[in-house]
């Protein structure tokens, strides 16, 4: 068994945009480019993590992998965990929880990732970017993480918050939806209670900090956006296919 997984939550029943991982970009569907970009980073067994028939028909059908999950969790890392403890037992030392809705994510991301999680100097590690606009920094629906120092490509800061407004504070970047765990940290976070923060705010990486678990940070020049809305979606068709082929 590959010691590191890559596990993809995914499902239809998003509220802002229903029935996003299917929708189309660049003549593939949305998982299909984040499952590709998953192989790509060379990194360990990929999974797609489903409740939904149509999700894993469309994984099939490109050969890729795919296992159906309960479709009563309430946050993706519940999804990410059902598939390392049923179908991998337990057995991977790195899990990569990488959202489905990242279309271009850079694969480099995901292994420079994995790299670090096998050093086990944190809990949990995560990416972000710098904010490519004024109207970024404002938008709620794009999630930031503030750290304690600046953080450049060649080094991981701890996080001290995630929040959605940015306040103009210092040391504040556009979080990227990918986190790494170690098997020890994956057990314990999903044993642990939801938290205040976390359920004010809708972001499940604040239990993980209100709960003194270490988040370290990596920052990467590449800007993977999520998609949530028909807007984001738009934005992501016009640079995706304005990419080199």
């Amino acid at each position: 068994m590959n010691k590191t997984a890559i596990i993809i939550p995914s499902r239809l029943a998003a509220e802002r945009l229903p029935n996003k991982p299917l929708k189309m970009i660049k003549n593939k569907e949305m998982i299909i480019h984040v499952y590709e970009a998953a192989i790509k980073s060379k990194s360990g067994e990929v999974i797609v993590a489903t409740p939904d028939k149509e999700i894993a028909e469309t994984i099939k059908k490109i050969g890729g992998r795919v296992e159906l999950t309960n479709k009563n969790h309430l946050t993706g890392t519940d999804r990410v965990f059902e598939v390392f403890k049923n179908v991998l037992q337990q057995k991977s030392e790195v899990i990569i929880n990488l959202q489905g809705d990242m279309p271009n994510i850079d694969p480099k991301v995901i292994s420079n990732l994995v790299e670090y999680m096998k050093k086990k100097e944190c809990d949990i590690g995560t990416y972000a970017s710098d904010f490519n606009s004024e109207e970024e920094k404002k938008d709620q629906n794009i999630v930031k993480v503030l750290v304690k120092n600046k953080i450049s490509e060649e080094t991981f800061v701890g996080a001290t918050d995630f929040l959605r407004d940015y306040n103009h504070l210092q040391n504040v970047y556009h979080h990227i939806g990918i986190y790494g765990f170690t098997n020890k940290s994956l057990l314990r976070y999903v044993n642990l209670k939801r938290s205040k923060l976390e359920l004010e705010r809708k972001l499940e990486q604040l239990r993980a900090l209100e709960n003194g678990m270490t988040v370290h940070v990596g920052l990467t020049k590449s800007l993977p956006l999520s998609v949530d809305t028909d807007k984001d979606l738009e934005k992501i068709r016009k640079i995706m296919e304005n990419e080199k082929k």
